[in-house]
């Protein structure tokens, strides 16, 4: 399993929400780029970013924050929030963006989503949030009635092999991540789950573990120093 520490862009800061709630933005870090060369340091592989801005309104008004990011380390990068169309995708996977999460196009667009996957396969990844089990877009501000298992397996079915599954309930809550709603998940699909939304110390990091998942994005616990990103990064190896 590996850990991605999560940075969120909003205006250009480092920013945390409360269950998705715009309006609880706080900026958290002083910089973007010195926060992802401090986890660049602390021994991450993959920073996962999310521009709240394009994932509320569609734009992609992140993207010179993630150049900024990219230009000064040299971590691998997956990027979600606003990426609705082929243009948005091919623009961030040129500046050097390893993969690209799909969230709201993902499920309104379902024609995007299969060329995106046949054109660029493993480097399109699936971001299912969810709010009591139905899956929510555009910057979770609207839920579908869509299952997001249902969802999982019509993307597993399109060729998507990557899914980040939040449960926006824990988000930025420090409770533990679903961990049930996680293995029913996992159960139900073949794809890499990577797993995001309330993990707060160490013992969530163990308990994602033991359910032999791909991935786990830490955000307000490296934030709150409830969580050590070099104790995380070295129990996930093991």
């Amino acid at each position: 399993m590996i850990i991605l520490p999560a940075i969120d862009i909003l205006n250009g800061q480092a920013v945390r929400l409360y269950q998705g709630d715009y309006s609880t933005a706080h900026k958290v870090a002083a910089d973007p780029v010195e926060t992802a060369l401090k986890f660049q340091s602390d021994g991450a592989e993959y920073l996962h970013i999310v521009d709240l801005s394009g994932a509320k309104d569609g734009s992609a008004s992140g993207m010179e924050t993630v150049k900024s990011i990219l230009s000064a380390t040299d971590i691998k990068t997956e990027v979600g929030g606003g990426i609705r169309n082929m243009e948005t995708v091919e623009a961030y996977l040129s500046l050097g963006v390893d993969r690209v999460i799909l969230g709201t196009a993902a499920l309104s667009d379902r024609a995007f989503l299969t060329e995106a996957v046949k054109r660029y396969g493993e480097h399109v990844t699936v971001g299912i949030d969810a709010k009591n089990g139905k899956v929510s877009v555009s910057g979770w501000l609207e839920t579908s009635n869509t299952d997001y298992i249902e969802f999982a397996r019509i993307c597993e079915g399109i060729g998507v092999s990557n899914i980040i599954f939040t449960d926006i309930s824990r988000d930025g809550s420090l409770k533990g991540p679903n961990v049930e709603m996680l293995k029913a998940l996992s159960d139900a699909v073949n794809c890499d789950i990577t797993a995001s939304g309330g993990i707060k110390d160490i013992n969530d990091i163990a308990e994602l573990k033991k359910l032999s998942l791909y991935g786990a994005i830490c955000g307000k616990s490296l934030y709150s120093g409830t969580l050590d990103l070099r104790e995380a990064i070295s129990l996930s190896r093991e």
